[in-house]
C-alpha cells in the first residue's frame, strides 16, 4: 500500500514539474517565437491591443512606422501607419491584420510588441499587465540615411533596380532602395492596388526587395573578385602583362571584349581592370580555374545568405545557379571559367552582396556584417539592445585590397567609370554591363567606394533591362547618392 502511494506521489510530482517547465517555456523562452508565427490567428489579433513600438531613422529623424489607435467593439486597437510614402518600404515592411507582416516589422516583431526576453522588457511588460495598462513595445532605430535614401529613389527614376550603400568599417546600412516601391498603407486598405503598379520591366514585382532578393548577372563588376583571386594566388601582380587581341577563346569559340572596335594590345592587370578588358579576365579564369574564383567569392560572402535583420526569406545568397538552386562546385564541374571570370555564365548576385565586395576592398580586405538596426529602445528611452560592428571575415590580404583599390580609383579617374568622379572626394569604382539573354538589354551596374581621407561609403547600383552601359547609366546614380551621403562634394 505504502509502495503504491509512493509511486502515485512520484507520478504526481513528475506531472507537476512537467507542467511548470512547459508553462515556463511557453510563457518565457518561447513567447517571442510563438508571437512571430504567421499562422497564429489568436495571437496575431491580440497583438493589436499592444501599442507597437515605432520604427525611426535618425539621419535626419524620420518616423517610418507609427501607430494609429482605433476603437473596435469598445477596445482600443493599434494599427500601423507609414508616413514615408514607400521610401524605405522594403526594409521596414508592414504589419497588418489581414496580410500579416514583412520586413523589419516581421523579423523584429518580438521587440516591437515587447515579447522579447530582455530583462528590462519583461519587467516593463509585467508592470503594465499588473496595472491593467496598455503594453508598449520597444522602438527600433535604423541606420538608414533618409536624405540619401530619397536621392537614391529619385535617381532610379522609376526604373527597375536597386541602390545599396554601406559604411565599410562598421557594416552600417546607409541606403537600401528598391524600385519600384509601394505604399505600405495600401496593403491593408486596398491590396489590389499593388497589382496596378507599373514599371518599365517585367515583372514589376513591387513587393520584391531587389536589394537583397534580386539576382542579377553581374558582368564586369565581378572582375574585382577575379582580380582578388588572381592576386591572392601569387601567380599575378598588378604589373603582370597580357596580350589582348580583342577576344578570348573558350572551348574553341571566341569571347569578345565588350568594346569590339579595337584590341588593347599588350596591357598589364591594372590596365585590364581600368578598361574592363574581357579577354584578360577570361584568360585569368582559364588559368586559375572556376574553383579558385569561387573560393575567393566565398570569402566575400557568396554562397551564404548575407546577414541582415530582415527576414530570412527576403534575402538570398549569390553564386552560380543551376535553375533555382546554387551550383555546388564540389559536385559539379561544368562551369565555363572564362566567362565566369568576367561575371557571365550562370553567375547571379544581389546588390547587397556586391556592396559588400566593394566595402571589403575599402576596408583593407575585411568584410563587415551588414546591419540596419542601430539600437532598440524601451518605451522610456533606455537602450535595450545596441548593435556592434562584427566581422564577417577577411576576404583578401591588406596588400591585395590596396592594389585593387588603386585600380578602381584609376577606373574612375581615367577608365570606364569617369561619370562617378566627384571633386573633393576620392572615388574608386568598377562598371559592369551584363548580358541578360534578351537581345539588346543589359543589367547596368556600378560598384564603388568613396571618402575624403579614407573610404566612408561603399555602394552598389543596378538597373534592370537597359540598353546602355553601367558607366553611362549606373555610375551617375552612384555619384548622386555619394554626394548626398558625403555633403560638400561637387561634380568634377
Amino acid at each position: 500500500m505504502n509502495r503504491a502511494i509512493t509511486r502515485l506521489a512520484l507520478v504526481g510530482t513528475s506531472l507537476m514539474v512537467a507542467l511548470v517547465v512547459a508553462t515556463t517555456y511557453w510563457q518565457a523562452w518561447a513567447a517571442g517565437d510563438l508571437a512571430a508565427r504567421q499562422d497564429n490567428q489568436i495571437q496575431r489579433v491580440a497583438q493589436f491591443t499592444i501599442k507597437r513600438g515605432e520604427i525611426v531613422a535618425v539621419r535626419p529623424r524620420t518616423v517610418l512606422a507609427r501607430n494609429q489607435p482605433r476603437k473596435v467593439s469598445g477596445r482600443t486597437l493599434y494599427f500601423r501607419r507609414y508616413p514615408s510614402d514607400g521610401l524605405a518600404a522594403h526594409v521596414v515592411g508592414y504589419s497588418t491584420q489581414e496580410r500579416e507582416r514583412a520586413g523589419i516589422e516581421r523579423s523584429r516583431n518580438d521587440y516591437l510588441i515587447a515579447a522579447n526576453q530582455n530583462l528590462s522588457t519583461v519587467y516593463n511588460r509585467t508592470i503594465d499587465e499588473l496595472k491593467g495598462a496598455t503594453v508598449q513595445g520597444n522602438d527600433l532605430v535604423l541606420t538608414l540615411h533618409m536624405r540619401a535614401q530619397e536621392v537614391a529613389m529619385r535617381a532610379l527614376g522609376g526604373r527597375c533596380g536597386s541602390v545599396v550603400a554601406l559604411e565599410p568599417a562598421t557594416g552600417e546600412l546607409l541606403v537600401m532602395a528598391s524600385s519600384p516601391t509601394f505604399d505600405q498603407n495600401v496593403i491593408a486598405r486596398d491590396f489590389s492596388a499593388i497589382d496596378r503598379i507599373r514599371a518599365p520591366c517585367r515583372p514589376a514585382a513591387p513587393l520584391y526587395n531587389r536589394a537583397t532578393y534580386g539576382l542579377y548577372a553581374p558582368g564586369s563588376i565581378f572582375k574585382v573578385v577575379t582580380a582578388a583571386a588572381a592576386l591572392e594566388s601569387g601567380r599575378y601582380g598588378p604589373k603582370s602583362r597580357f596580350d589582348d587581341p580583342g577576344y578570348c577563346e573558350v572551348y574553341g569559340r571566341r569571347v569578345n571584349n565588350y568594346d569590339t572596335t579595337r584590341p588593347f594590345g599588350n596591357v598589364d592587370l591594372r590596365q585590364a581592370l581600368v578598361n574592363s578588358i574581357n579577354s584578360v579576365f577570361c584568360n585569368i579564369g582559364k588559368e586559375l580555374g572556376a574553383g579558385a574564383i569561387i573560393d575567393q567569392a566565398k570569402r566575400f560572402g557568396f554562397y551564404e545568405t548575407p546577414p541582415l535583420e530582415t527576414p530570412d526569406n527576403e534575402r538570398v545568397a549569390s553564386g552560380v545557379y543551376e535553375g533555382d538552386k546554387l551550383f555546388d562546385p564540389e559536385v559539379d564541374s561544368d562551369i565555363d571559367p572564362g566567362r565566369f571570370a568576367f561575371g557571365q555564365e550562370r553567375l547571379l548576385v544581389t546588390p547587397l552582396q556586391m556592396a559588400m565586395v566593394a566595402a571589403g576592398i575599402a576596408n583593407d580586405g575585411v568584410v563587415m556584417e551588414p546591419h540596419v538596426v542601430d539600437r532598440i529602445l524601451s518605451p522610456k528611452g533606455s537602450i535595450v539592445v545596441r548593435s556592434k560592428p562584427d566581422e564577417l571575415g577577411r576576404a583578401v590580404k591588406p596588400r591585395t585590397a590596396g592594389a585593387i583599390a588603386s585600380m578602381m580609383r584609376d577606373a574612375v579617374e581615367s577608365g570606364t567609370g569617369t561619370a562617378a568622379r566627384i571633386s573633393g572626394l576620392v572615388v574608386a569604382g568598377k562598371t559592369g554591363t551584363a548580358e541578360t539573354g534578351v537581345a539588346g538589354t543589359n543589367n547596368a551596374w556600378f560598384i564603388c567606394f568613396a571618402g575624403r581621407e579614407r573610404p566612408q561609403v561603399a555602394l552598389a547600383v543596378v538597373l534592370e533591362q537597359q540598353n546602355g552601359t553601367g558607366g553611362e547609366l549606373a555610375a551617375p546614380i552612384a555619384r548622386e547618392v555619394l554626394q548626398a551621403l558625403l555633403p560638400g562634394a561637387a561634380n568634377s
